[in-house]
């Protein structure tokens, strides 16, 4: 009978993980544009005055969801790396597993690409969202980092912005990221061309072929 009197306990990093939700699923039927308070407070099934007390603005509310997705895309990754040492064999498969997790390889992927895509159309056209493109792109190229690592069995960069000190390995760090930001594109316009098996297989040949020109320098 006491219970209607003892205040119900508010999780509040759950309530803001379905506002982001929310986010993600209006931006992907309308566009950030239409990714008004009032728009993502009825996708929640909220009020527009509880969506308020956790985000003032618009803005706000849609750079904490663009932070958030780039969250759970790490949070995906450092599942597979939970216990790993440095310069384990099997590292060849969970760097081609850490890299599908940034193309569009099912339906949760394929969404995470569309909205990342509309956020960053919005910010070459209106501005803003400079921190998030620069989280963004910084969280990419330590993914392509720890692969190549991994691939190579070399030891693990622990920071995300700790460079490869062989310049060799930075280019190809940059040039893997252009390769997995073209199939991501390419993937998400052209779905029909690149199903999960061939993205799959372009990122196999990709860390192949770093492999194949590593160890060429070495023994050269």
């Amino acid at each position: 009978m006491l219970e209607r009197y003892v205040p119900k306990i508010v999780d509040h990093d759950q309530r803001r993980a379905e506002l982001a939700e929310a986010v993600w699923r209006v931006v992907l039927r309308v566009g950030v544009e239409g990714a008004s308070v009032r728009a993502v407070a009825a996708e929640a099934g909220w009020s527009m005055g509880a969506l308020r007390y956790y985000f003032s603005t618009q803005d706000g509310l849609l750079e904490f969801a663009i932070d958030r997705m780039g969250q759970r895309i790490f949070d995906r990754v450092r599942g597979y790396y939970a216990g790993v040492s440095d310069g384990q064999a099997e590292g060849f498969e969970r760097a081609v597993r850490t890299l599908c997790e940034l193309l569009p390889l099912d339906e949760e992927r394929h969404g995470e690409v569309l909205v990342w895509m509309s956020f960053m159309t919005r910010a070459r056209v209106s501005g803003g969202y400079d921190e998030a493109r620069r989280n963004g792109w910084e969280g990419e190229r330590y993914l392509c980092r720890l692969a190549i690592a991994d691939t190579l069995s070399l030891r693990l960069p622990r920071e995300i912005d700790q460079h490869f000190t062989d310049d060799a390995l930075e280019l190809e760090a940059a040039e893997l990221q252009v390769c997995i930001d073209g199939l991501s594109v390419q993937a998400v316009t052209y779905p029909e061309h690149w199903p999960a098996d061939a993205l799959e297989a372009a990122v196999r040949r990709a860390l192949a072929g770093i492999r194949e020109r590593y160890e060429r320098r070495v023994r050269d």
